[in-house]
C-alpha cells in the first residue's frame, strides 16, 4: 500500500504529506491517530502534536523554523504560522564515524574519458572561445556563426516551430483565437552531424558581461574562474580575446593560469584586438587559431578509467517538498559511493547550508576546515545582512508553494545532497579541488551561477535534482537533470534525465536508486548517452560577482 505519510527523522515534530489531506481526514502514523486540522497540500508538513508559539519545528533531525502562533496537531506548518530559524553552531566538533556504503559491484567498472597531462579525467573533449570582457561578446557571435556549423557542432535540431503558418493565417484574416489554437510545432528527423574533429565533442563560447567595470575584485575573480575552466580536463584548449583596455587583463589571467600550472601542457592562444590592425584581422586570426587548436585538441582519444577519476558538482533549483527525501538523498548516498571509491565530490550553495552549519563541522577533516568553512558561512551572512537582507529570503514563491517554507527548511533538504562521508576540502568560488573526497563549495544558492562554480572547480559531471523543473545546463561539464517525483518526470520529460520519483511511495529505496543513477553517470561520462541540457544547447555561463546573490 502506498505511503501518505512521512516522517523522515524520528525526533520530528512534523510529517509529510504524500498526497493531499482534506480537513478531517484521519491519518495513522505508528501508533498514533491524527485528524488533519485543515487542508495540507502534497509535499507540505503538519503537526504530530500541538505546537505552541516559541516552540521550534523539527524536521531531518534539525530545528527547521519557530513557531509564530499555536499550531493545533494537525495543523499545517505555513508562513503564516512558522519563521526561520536555526540552531547554534559550535566549533568545537564531536566524534564522526563514517560507515562507507556497499561499493563491490563498481570496483571494477570503467568509464571512457581522457587523460589530461596532469593526471586529471575529462567526460568530454571541448575547446573555449573566452572573452575576457563583455566588449568581445559580438565578435565572438561571429566567430560562433563562422565555426560551429561548417564544423559541424550547431546544436541538433529535432524539432521546428513553422510561423510561416501564422503569417498566412494572419494574412488570410485569422482571429486572435484562431492564431492562438493554431499548432505550429513540426517534428523533423533529427540529422547526424557531420563533424570535421570526430574526437572534439564541441566549441563553448564563455560570453558573460564582466570584464570591466565593477571592483578589481570582480575581474580578478573573473579571471580566477576562466582559468580553472581553461583547466578543466573536460577542456582540450582555448582562444582568448581581449579588447586591451579591460580590467581583466590578459596578464592577470596567465598569473592564475601559472599559479597552479594545469594548463602549461595545453594550447591557449591570447588574442588582443586593440593591438590588431582590423576588426576583419583580429576574427580572422581567432578563427585560424581555433582551428589549429581544433587540430590539436583532435589527436585525444577516449581510454577507460576507474570510478576514482570521477569528479561530481551537487546541485539543486527549482527544489520542492520532495527534494529532500527523494532525489537529494539519492545525490547523498551516490556521493558517499563515488568517495568510497577514491572519487571527488562537490557541495555548493552556501545559503543552502543554513541550518546545518553543525552536521557539516563535525565531519570536517580537520578544525582548519572546520573554521574555513564557519567564517565564509559568517561573512556571507553579514554581507547578505549589510544590504537588508539574509538567508531567511532564500526560499523562492515557488519553493514555499510546493513546501519548503523557511530557509533552514530548504537547507536540511539540500544538504542530503552531501551524504555522510568526511568532509576533506572547503573552496572559496573559484578555488578548485585538489584533492580526492567531499569538499564544500561557496556559491550562491542562484542556480546558474552555483552551476558556473561547480564546473570551475573541477566537477567533470553535475548532477542536478530539481522538483519544480529548470532547464540549466554549463558549457564544459554534463548536467543530468534529476526529478524529485513521478509527474515533473512525465510533464518534462524533454528536460528530466533521471526520476528518482518511486522513491515517494516506497517502490524503491534509495540505495538501488542512486546505483541506477551510478550507471547512467557512467554511460554519461563516457560519452555513450547525452544529456537533455546538452541537446537543447543549455550552456549557462554566469559568474558570481560577490554581490549579494541569495
Amino acid at each position: 500500500m502506498s505511503k501518505i505519510v512521512l516522517q523522515i527523522h524520528d525526533s520530528d515534530n512534523v510529517l509529510v504529506a504524500i498526497r493531499d489531506l482534506k480537513k478531517g481526514e484521519k491519518v495513522t502514523f505508528d501508533d498514533l491517530e491524527i485528524e488533519i486540522f485543515e487542508f495540507v497540500p502534497a509535499k507540505h508538513k503538519f503537526a504530530i502534536k500541538h505546537i505552541r508559539p516559541g516552540d521550534y519545528v523539527y524536521m531531518y533531525g534539525v530545528i527547521v523554523g519557530k513557531a509564530t502562533m499555536f499550531i493545533p496537531k494537525g495543523g499545517r506548518i505555513k508562513i503564516e504560522n512558522t519563521e526561520h530559524a536555526t540552531a547554534e553552531v559550535d566549533l568545537n566538533r564531536s566524534d564522526f564515524n563514517w560507515e562507507k556504503p556497499d561499493i563491490r559491484k563498481y570496483t571494477d567498472i570503467k568509464f571512457q574519458g581522457y587523460e589530461r597531462a596532469n593526471g586529471k579525467v575529462g567526460t568530454r573533449n571541448f575547446w573555449l572561445i573566452v572573452p575576457l570582457v563583455f566588449c568581445e561578446n559580438r565578435n565572438v557571435d561571429h566567430i560562433e556563426a563562422i565555426l560551429s556549423e561548417k564544423l559541424g557542432y550547431s546544436n541538433p535540431t529535432t524539432s521546428t516551430y513553422d510561423i510561416d503558418q501564422l503569417i498566412v493565417a494572419y494574412r488570410s484574416g485569422a482571429t486572435s483565437e484562431e492564431i492562438l489554437n493554431k499548432s505550429i510545432y513540426t517534428p523533423i528527423d533529427s540529422h547526424q552531424k557531420n563533424q570535421i574533429f570526430s574526437n572534439v565533442d564541441g566549441i563553448r563560447f564563455l560570453k558573460h558581461e564582466g570584464g570591466c567595470g565593477g571592483t578589481r575584485e570582480d575581474a580578478d575573480l573573473l579571471c580566477q574562474l576562466l582559468a580553472r575552466y581553461i583547466e578543466h580536463p573536460n577542456v582540450a584548449g582555448a582562444t582568448v580575446m581581449s579588447l586591451g583596455c579591460q580590467n581583466a587583463q590578459i596578464s592577470l589571467l596567465k598569473s592564475h593560469l601559472e599559479s597552479s600550472g594545469s594548463a602549461d601542457n595545453k594550447p591557449v592562444y591570447f588574442l588582443e584586438q586593440q593591438g590588431s590592425s582590423s576588426e576583419i584581422s583580429f576574427i580572422e586570426d581567432a578563427v585560424k587559431y581555433t582551428f589549429v587548436g581544433l587540430m590539436e585538441a583532435n589527436q585525444h582519444h577516449r581510454k577507460p578509467f576507474g570510478l576514482e577519476h570521477l569528479n561530481i558538482g551537487l546541485e539543486c533549483g527549482g527544489s520542492d517538498g520532495f527534494s529532500g527525501i527523494s532525489a537529494n538523498p539519492t545525490l547523498g548516498h551516490l556521493s558517499d559511493m563515488i568517495v568510497a571509491l577514491g572519487g571527488t565530490a562537490i557541495l555548493a550553495e552556501f545559503p543552502e547550508l543554513n541550518g546545518v552549519e553543525q552536521q557539516l563541522i563535525n565531519r570536517c577533516r580537520d578544525i582548519t576546515l572546520a573554521r574555513k568553512f564557519s567564517a565564509l558561512m559568517e561573512e556571507y551572512k553579514i554581507k547578505a545582512e549589510s544590504v537588508g537582507s539574509s538567508f531567511k529570503h532564500n526560499p523562492s514563491p515557488g519553493n514555499i508553494k510546493d513546501g519548503l517554507i523557511t530557509d533552514a527548511m530548504k537547507s536540511a533538504g539540500a544538504a542530503r545532497k552531501g551524504g555522510t562521508s568526511p568532509i576533506e576540502g572547503v573552496l572559496d568560488y573559484g578555488e578548485a579541488t585538489v584533492r580526492n573526497g567531499l569538499h564544500l563549495l561557496r556559491t550562491p544558492g542562484n542556480d546558474v551561477e552555483s552551476t558556473t562554480g561547480l564546473a570551475g572547480a573541477g566537477a567533470n559531471i553535475i548532477l542536478f535534482t530539481t522538483g519544480l523543473g529548470t532547464p540549466t545546463g554549463n558549457p564544459i561539464t554534463p548536467v543530468i537533470k534529476i526529478s524529485s517525483h513521478n509527474e515533473l518526470a512525465k510533464r518534462m520529460s524533454d528536460i528530466i534525465d533521471f526520476n528518482a520519483g518511486p522513491i515517494i511511495n516506497g517502490n524503491i529505496c534509495i540505495e538501488s536508486m542512486a546505483s541506477e543513477l551510478l550507471d547512467l553517470v557512467i554511460e554519461v561520462a563516457s560519452g555513450k548517452k547525452e544529456t537533455h541540457s546538452i541537446r537543447l544547447g543549455q550552456n549557462d555561463f554566469i559568474p558570481w560577482k560577490r554581490g549579494v546573490s541569495l
